[in-house]
């Protein structure tokens, strides 16, 4: 455990930030696993409709920090490629 005041709160501010990164990185799988779903059906309205929402979440994610931005790039590429698949 640190002693000094300002390590102690910097720790604080941690644990709230890794708990708060934790739900958004959970919620962005829920969504790509929307997705999938969707597209797995052959549903094309309920997977573009899925799609917009996952794109628009890790557009938030990264630009807040929670992912890296070509991380999202990446995950949205790989989203679409597969919505898309599914429609093919």
């Amino acid at each position: 455990m640190a002693n000094i005041k300002s390590q102690i709160k910097r720790n604080r501010q941690n644990e709230t930030a890794r708990v708060r990164n934790k739900s958004v990185r959970t919620a962005l799988k829920t969504d790509a696993k929307k997705v999938r779903g969707a597209a797995a059906d052959g549903d094309q309205q309920a997977s573009d409709e899925a799609l917009r929402h996952a794109a628009r979440q890790l557009d938030k994610a990264a630009s807040k920090g929670v992912i890296h931005k070509r991380t999202a790039a990446r995950r949205k590429a790989r989203l679409a490629h597969a919505a898309t698949q599914a429609s093919a």
